[in-house]
């Protein structure tokens, strides 16, 4: 599992581009990113390099800010990989909260939140044949 970002914005123009601002001015690289909006906020999820460094520098600015735990796989690349994941997920009972995918060096990654034993995900990923990765092998620092 690995370190995500989540920062919780008005829904206004300049919202995000301020974030993202304060972000990179602590030269920290973005990897990853999905935004879903409910009429007045808007939520940041974000995959960086340094996701600690992240939430210190928006905690410091007063944004609501938190990092959380996903998992970050390399599915593979043919029709059905993600499915057979996610079928052996429910198999075991396990809800994928949100899931988005990104690009990071030359690989494509999805990211999950998946609700549910951390135990029983690493398990599912295993049956699935879907590697896990790690903080490491996508270049980020993880604190937990």
């Amino acid at each position: 599992m690995i370190s995500q970002l989540t920062v919780f914005l008005k829904n206004e123009p300049g919202a995000l581009a301020k974030a993202t601002q304060l972000i990179s001015g602590s030269d920290i690289q973005i990897h990853g990113l999905m935004v879903s909006n409910v009429s007045d906020f808007a939520i940041a999820r974000i995959v960086c390099d340094k996701p600690w460094q992240a939430l210190e520098t928006l905690v410091d600015r007063k944004y609501q800010a938190s990092i959380s735990r996903v998992v970050a796989i390399a599915v593979e690349n043919v029709p059905g990989g993600l499915a057979r994941l996610l079928n052996t997920f429910a198999d075991e009972n396990l809800n994928v909260e949100y899931a988005y995918c990104c690009s990071i060096a030359d690989m494509t990654v999805d990211i999950l939140k998946v609700a549910g034993d951390p135990k029983t995900v690493e398990d599912s990923l295993r049956k699935a044949g879907v590697k896990e990765l790690t903080a490491k092998e996508i270049a980020i620092e993880d604190q937990a």
